[in-house]
């Protein structure tokens, strides 16, 4: 092993790396380069991770979890997607809590939700709840702003309201000036109980930074720049420099304006998560927390624990012949092993705090992350290991801390032990009927895992309506993400898998009506698969509320941008209309016989 490559193992980063085809793939003597001099590591030194980077936790670590042999059940959805009456052309945090009533009557124990993470109030375009700006603090676009006290004084056009509800899309621009023009009327009404010191004091350093972000990134772009800070003017870009210092001395109240905003929204989330107590469910909301932060948002921001010049992504695969480059910031493994994960446990304490079950995306972030240097592609790209076991230590503390299940999310380039180690300190395995097959077929849900979340698909993957009809194959063909040859083995695939599902459910005697349209999976089919799944021994099952609603549209296609409107579709129901509708009455139905409450 050359000098360079011992140098690089020792501070996490991996020389080389087994792809999902088994291969072993070389990282570019630039990368490792790259990431040494990102990381800080001095020439010769030996890094932190020589001796941390093994695959292993500490003696006792264990992620809480209910006692006794219930299996649970409930429906995950985008909270942005929801239709209402009333809302502003965006599902909100007070359709969440109705939804909470309509769920918990119908049997249903938890409701899982895309992040809500605070995104760029000043860029509302920027709508990927994937790709946040800070992952401390909520997004101000779900507030319910006509549930707000001094909200009957404010003006508000109807016919405004009309048109962002009647849109197809989310329009996030449209929505956004909607909703932060009325919060501005309602915040400088005179009186308002919610404007106190002592309520805006309450987030600390870390919100007062965020707050300070919010407010000078609306200012650069009125001023004609971007919203994300490596956009402003050099001298605007040191947290503590002399431009911004004035800024927040002249502008105190715009800054206590977007710390009221993070007020509101933590006491609507808080509503719906008593509604869901309220309504019987055992875990209430269930939360997605991302991987990673935008490298220009307010959690970066003259934050030293973020690793510059270098992104998030992974490796060629099956779906994705080039791999993929998601844009976000690493906190430093370095930084994580120095500090015995500190930083990483403050996040988790706080994440744990809003919810009864988390769901931590990228699972494989607690071990190792692929990343990819400015200038390169993710083919060129490489892992870096994290501190795994102070990693799981300050996870499990928070969840045994708030009494909060973890689901981790280990789908990809999963190495071997990984799972094991999850089961090991409690953490469900995430496993996704269209993923777990073997070459004879899908695997039986009989032989699902007991600490487990089993669901049909998810966000970045069909619904099942477009599974059927092979949509996501056309999808990734036509935006190049495979080729010819790849979409034409995936359409041969698909014909087969539509067999053996079919084959599956009849031996179980759940399917006797032969083989459907290949243009639509009726509902009777879409209810037995459901219920067939539903009989899997995992802890947890997630139905998703695309696929109650019949929706044929994918949420996200991945590695995709314009190309498509990721994370801006709604249902093709209102939430009014939902507890009526036959196809989610019937599969409700299945589960709650499946899984009933205690």
């Amino acid at each position: 092993m050359s000098e360079l490559e011992e140098r690089a193992r020792s501070h996490g980063i991996q020389p080389e790396y087994e792809g999902m085809n088994g291969q072993m793939h070389e990282a570019p003597a630039t990368t490792l380069e790259h990431l040494l001099a990102a990381f800080g590591a001095e020439q010769g030194a030996d890094g932190p991770l020589a001796e941390q980077h093994r695959m292993e936790a500490h003696a006792g670590t264990r992620c809480y979890l209910p006692e006794g042999n219930k299996r649970a059940w409930g429906v995950a959805l985008q909270l942005y997607q929801i239709r209402s009456e009333r809302n502003w052309g965006i599902g909100d945090f007070e359709d969440l809590r109705q939804l909470a009533g309509i769920l918990g009557r119908v049997g249903a124990d938890f409701i899982g939700l895309n992040p809500l993470h605070a995104l760029f109030l000043s860029n509302p375009r920027h709508c990927s709840p994937f790709s946040p700006s800070n992952r401390r603090f909520l997004n101000p676009l779900y507030i319910a702003v006509d549930r707000l006290p001094g909200f009957e004084a404010a003006m508000v056009d109807p016919a405004e309201i009309a048109d962002l509800q009647q849109a197809p899309l989310v329009d996030y621009p449209a929505v956004a000036a909607l909703k932060v023009r009325v919060l501005r009327q309602i915040w400088q009404a005179a009186g308002s109980p919610d404007a106190s010191e002592t309520v805006l004091a309450e987030g600390g350093a870390d919100l007062r930074r965020h707050a300070l972000f919010e407010a000078v990134s609306a200012y650069m772009v009125g001023q004609g720049h971007g919203a994300g800070w490596t956009a402003w003017p050099q001298d605007w870009q040191e947290v503590d420099g002399p431009q911004v210092t004035r800024f927040a001395e002249t502008h105190a109240a715009e800054l206590r304006f977007h710390r009221w905003l993070q007020h509101l929204a933590e006491r609507q989330l808080a509503v719906a998560r008593d509604a869901c107590e309220q309504a019987g469910m055992g875990i209430g909301l269930y939360l997605d927390f991302a991987v990673g932060e935008a490298s220009d948002g307010s959690g970066a921001w003259g934050n030293a624990l973020v690793v510059p010049g270098v992104r998030i992504g992974a490796p060629p695969d099956y779906f994705n012949e080039t791999g993929q480059d998601w844009g976000l910031a690493p906190l430093s493994p370095v930084a994580m092993a120095a500090k015995q994960a500190a930083p990483f446990a403050a996040l988790m304490e706080q994440a744990t705090h809003q919810a009864g079950a988390l769901r931590i995306d990228h699972a494989l972030g607690l071990w190792q992350l692929f990343l990819i240097p400015d200038g390169a592609t993710a083919a060129q790209g490489t892992y870096a290991r994290y501190p795994i076991a102070d990693m799981l230590q300050a996870l499990a503390r928070a969840s045994c801390q708030n009494r909060t299940i973890v689901i981790g999310e280990d789908l990809g380039n999963v190495p071997p032990g990984f799972r094991d180690l999850m089961e090991q300190v409690g953490i469900l395995s995430y496993r996704i009927l269209l993923f777990e097959r073997t070459d004879d077929g899908f695997v039986r849900p009989q032989n699902y895992p007991r600490d487990a979340l089993a669901c049909l698909s998810t966000h970045d993957l069909p619904t099942f309506q477009g599974w059927w009809r092979g949509d996501d194959i056309d999808l990734r063909h036509n935006h190049g993400l495979i080729g010819d040859k790849a979409a034409q083995e995936q359409s041969a695939s698909r014909r087969t898998e539509r067999a053996q599902l079919l084959s599956d459910l009849a031996a179980l005697g759940r399917w006797s009506d032969g083989v459907p349209d290949a243009d639509s999976a009726p509902d009777e089919l879409v209810t037995a698969v459901h219920g067939m799944l539903a009989t899997a021994p995992s802890r947890l099952f997630a139905a998703r509320l695309e696929d109650m609603t019949r929706e044929v549209h994918p949420v996200n296609i991945p590695s995709t941008t314009d190309e498509y409107p990721n994370w801006q579709r709604k249902l093709g129901v209102t939430l009014e209309q939902i507890p009526d509708l036959p196809l989610f009455r019937s599969i409700a139905e299945e589960l709650r016989a499946e899984r009933p409450r205690n």
